[in-house]
């Protein structure tokens, strides 16, 4: 055992009995590497990280890498998920450096932090053109020894390329008024016609792209947004990017069809593709997205939920030492498991054969090995054999259902256990917008356990916040994507349950937010509080990746608060937002989608809705309900009864004015200047379409 041992993190406990002599990020470390003069290998990567593993199994766990590793170097792991801040940093550096990025990475650095070298995954032995760890490290070792001025040269160079990275988020300007446009122009260029998506391999779901194109699509009646959506919704939950046995998504499709998918299923993905889902629903009404969502949902409590009320990080693509193993059948297996038609049947729908449905990366061979896709949907299917639609899907879901119970026997990927909040803040807006899209309970239930435990075990009472839980311990500093995506949650819950507790809290963290992360001298907000490591120096995030980042969705919650408590301080901090990364968004706006998401927004007409009457009226639950399949974003919707007027009133001091008569009312406020109240919802779709 190395002093990985009593780490919380399952990554890191996943190299606690490597001979590599390992250290976690901590102090000793770098006082061990000052002392002895010697330089620091980092390196990052998490435990579902198919790329991680085979380094490690390569290298970490050989007796020959650890020796030559731990006399040239002192070793540090990180779990990129609960040092975010760190990862960002050196994956800055890498990209510089390399041209590119991924998983796991690798620094070389010295003993103040300060890297000098970068890769990726790095092969135990050299071969074509990748040099291998048994030939770096004595060229590393060589270099620091005998040429301390070349190490220390890169250092100076890459430290000065590094601080030209933190003034992006420093300009001053205002974005062009088409900026919209051009992002949907720009994906349209993007966009597989076939397959849907954007670019050909790999193929990322990009949930962002699809929120964005959705009201796009709702705002202009633009029919080729709403085409873009539906046939990437469509062509992702037929791929085998989606586990047709036991749901949930895959993390990406290694080819354009969606058919090979990274088998690894992250916490982040399910909750945005669970909000594309059902705000795909809410525009088309199509009964593939609604399933998608319960079958989402369903997959997340049997799988992914802590007895706490949380949820869990990640499933490992690797089980049984092979990527994807778990997930991938022979045809002879189904036939030894199911009776024969049931079989026959499954294997004809699902595209299974004897020769495998893909290839090997490597060769080029088919395998014998299939993932379960469809070609088109179910009722498609049962039209085009002139069969009862509803009989083949109750037939399918039972041979699922008994696949799914074989393949619990199997060696199962490993659980990444411990919680994060910002992936569970994000799950938690998935969960409240779900449930007033489909006006079912479960779903907002869901995310108040997800509320309670947060403010439980996360925030404290000075509204300050921790990252990472995992087995009653919690800690790490809260970063900017903890307490954007939680304020985030929390307006969606209050929104879904118009309970003027959650708006207050989200005023609350978002107050807290600014003291801690704001930059004053020029806007927005950086990824580390003022208390934070700084390490090379404070960066701010806007690119929206494989998840929104901190800033835009900072965007859309400052506009959200401002439009829900009259406050327009939370507007201007978005407007600057805009403003700082202006120069980022303009050169390539589709990389800034779910940025853009409130710029879409204030182009057309939001508007604050008070709903006032006596709290048990049946009128103030019908102009409540208008408004569950409505934008959101677009109709702020407040509730001020005469149960809860004092309280609502505190948050929203612009709703004193309004006041609650034996009748309900409605009024619709633009530009905080309010019309005359309507009592009717006929009235009210009238004044909505001005």
């Amino acid at each position: 055992m190395n002093r990985l041992q009593n780490q919380q993190s399952p990554y890191l406990l996943q190299h606690a009995e490597n001979p590599v002599d390992w250290y976690p990020w901590c102090d000793e470390a770098f006082k061990k590497a000052k002392a002895e003069n010697k330089p620091v290998f980092l390196s990052i990567g998490y435990a579902t990280c198919h790329w991680c593993h085979v380094m490690a199994h390569e290298s970490f766990e050989d007796e020959q890498v650890a020796e030559l590793m731990n006399n040239a170097f002192v070793n540090i792991k990180v779990d990129r998920e609960e040092r975010p801040d760190i990862d960002n940093t050196y994956m800055t550096i890498c990209q510089m450096l390399t041209g590119r990025g991924g998983w796991p990475l690798t620094i070389i650095m010295t003993p103040e932090k300060e890297p000098f070298f970068a890769a990726t995954y790095i092969p135990k032995q050299s071969r074509q053109r990748m040099q291998g760890m048994v030939d770096l490290i004595p060229q590393i070792h060589k270099i620091w020894t005998d040429d301390k001025k070349r190490v220390m040269d890169s250092v100076k160079k890459i430290k000065n390329g590094f601080s030209k990275s933190l003034q992006l988020g420093q300009s001053k300007g205002d974005l062009s008024a088409d900026v919209t446009t051009q992002a949907l122009r720009l994906l349209e260029g993007q966009f597989d016609q076939t397959h849907g998506g954007f670019g050909s391999q790999p193929k990322f779901p990009s949930p962002h792209n699809l929120l964005f194109l959705l009201r796009y699509a709702d705002y202009h009646q633009h029919e080729n947004a709403l085409k873009m959506v539906e046939t990437t919704l469509t062509q992702m939950r037929l791929g085998g990017i989606w586990d047709h046995i036991g749901g949930g998504f895959h993390r990406y499709s290694t080819n354009a069809e969606w058919l090979l998918p990274h088998f690894e299923k992250m916490l982040y993905d399910q909750a945005m593709l669970l909000l594309a889902y059902a705000e795909g629903w809410r525009l088309t009404s199509d009964p593939l997205y609604k399933q998608t969502c319960y079958e989402i949902f369903s997959y997340l409590d049997r799988k992914m939920k802590s007895p706490e009320g949380a949820y869990y990080s990640a499933e490992d693509a690797d089980s049984d030492g092979e990527e994807g193993k778990f997930y991938v059948w022979e045809k002879e297996t189904i036939f030894d498991l199911l009776p024969e038609s049931d079989a026959g049947l499954f294997c004809d729908i699902y595209n299974i054969n004897n020769n495998g449905n893909y290839r090997d990366e490597a060769t080029g061979r088919y395998t014998g090995r299939n993932i379960p896709h469809l070609n088109e949907p179910v009722d498609t299917i049962a039209d085009k054999r002139q069969a009862d639609a509803g009989e083949l899907a109750q037939s399918l879901k039972r041979i699922r259902n008994s696949l799914k119970n074989a393949r619990e026997k199997r060696v199962h990927p490993l659980l990444d256990d411990k919680i994060l909040t910002d992936w569970n803040g994000l799950l938690m807006a998935a969960f409240a917008t779900a449930g007033t899209i489909f006006q079912d309970d479960a779903f907002t239930d869901a995310a108040k356990e997800i509320e309670e435990f947060l403010y439980d075990r996360m925030i404290s009472a000075d509204h300050t916040m921790l990252h990472r839980y995992r087995r009653e311990d919690a800690a790490i500093d809260g970063m900017a994507d903890d307490y954007s995506a939680c304020i985030w949650g929390l307006i969606e819950l209050h929104q879904t349950t118009l309970n003027p507790e959650y708006l207050e809290k989200a005023v609350s963290l978002q107050k807290s937010f600014n003291e801690q992360f704001w930059d004053d001298d020029h806007g927005g907000y950086y990824f580390t509080s003022q208390s934070g490591e700084e390490l090379l120096g404070r960066q701010k995030e806007m690119y929206d990746g494989a998840l929104p980042s901190s800033n835009s969705i900072a965007a859309l919650n400052g506009f959200r608060l401002s439009r829900l408590t009259g406050d327009m301080t939370f507007d201007d901090q978005s407007d600057q937002i805009f403003s700082v990364f202006s120069e980022l968004i303009e050169y390539n706006p589709s990389g800034y989608t779910f940025a853009l998401i409130p710029l879409l927004v204030k182009e057309h007409h939001p508007a604050e809705i008070a709903v006032t009457g006596p709290a048990e009226s049946s009128q103030v639950e019908q102009f409540l309900n208008y408004f569950h399949t409505a934008d959101r974003f677009r109709y702020s919707v407040l509730l001020k009864t005469d149960q809860n007027a004092d309280r609502v009133e505190k948050s929203s001091e612009f709703l004193k004015p309004f006041n609650i008569g034996e009748k309900a009312a409605v009024y619709v406020c633009r530009n905080f200047s309010c019309d005359a109240p309507v009592q009717s919802v006929e009235e009210l779709k009238k004044l909505l379409k001005r």
